[in-house]
């Protein structure tokens, strides 16, 4: 039986060719031999509420069986910590994969009560075997401040420090398939 990719998307447009479309779709190009993807369309992108998201990851993850392997790009990374740190998460899960997400809160363009993490919420998260968190060095969207702000409070997690500035991955992003498939 194959593991389940759950890919929560970016805000923003997503349409063919938009947002998170292209990643997503590398992603499944390169992994379906070995991975079943969940790749849902979230509620309301272009003025996402977390509550909504909330609720739609819940119903999808209601609907998966076996392991699972969490992967959050920009504000899906940032929906998905928020969510393990607050709901109850009783899944086996393989790995959280978060590539250039917002951390909420730390400057003054990212204020969002709707988004912003609990305080100590690293200690509420249920145990992640893997954690692997991805950022290019110069992108102009998501600063790379964000990054540093997560690794510190994730030591254990195995960090990518990009070279360049992309944000949306539209080529692809080899060392995250390299990385699911090392699990």
């Amino acid at each position: 039986m194959k593991k389940t990719v759950l890919f929560i998307h970016s805000a923003g447009p997503q349409e063919k060719e938009q947002g998170s479309s292209k990643l997503s779709a590398y992603l499944e190009s390169e992994l379906r031999d070995k991975y079943q993807f969940v790749i849902p369309k979230m509620p309301n992108p272009e003025n996402p509420e977390y509550v909504l998201w909330k609720n739609k990851l819940n119903k999808e993850l209601n609907m998966i069986n076996g392991e699972l392997v969490l992967i959050g790009h920009s504000l899906g990374g940032s929906v998905l910590l928020k969510y393990l740190s607050e709901e109850s998460f009783n899944r086996s899960l393989s790995g959280l994969f978060i590539i250039a997400a917002p951390y909420w809160g730390l400057e003054d363009d990212w204020k969002s009560k709707d988004f912003t993490l609990q305080n100590n919420f690293e200690k509420k998260l249920p145990e992640i075997p893997n954690l692997f968190l991805y950022h290019s060095r110069n992108e102009d969207i998501v600063p790379f401040t964000h990054h540093k702000k997560y690794a510190d409070k994730f030591p254990q997690a195995n960090l990518r420090e990009l070279e360049g500035k992309q944000h949306l991955f539209h080529y692809g992003l080899p060392v995250l398939v390299s990385d699911i498939e090392s699990l």
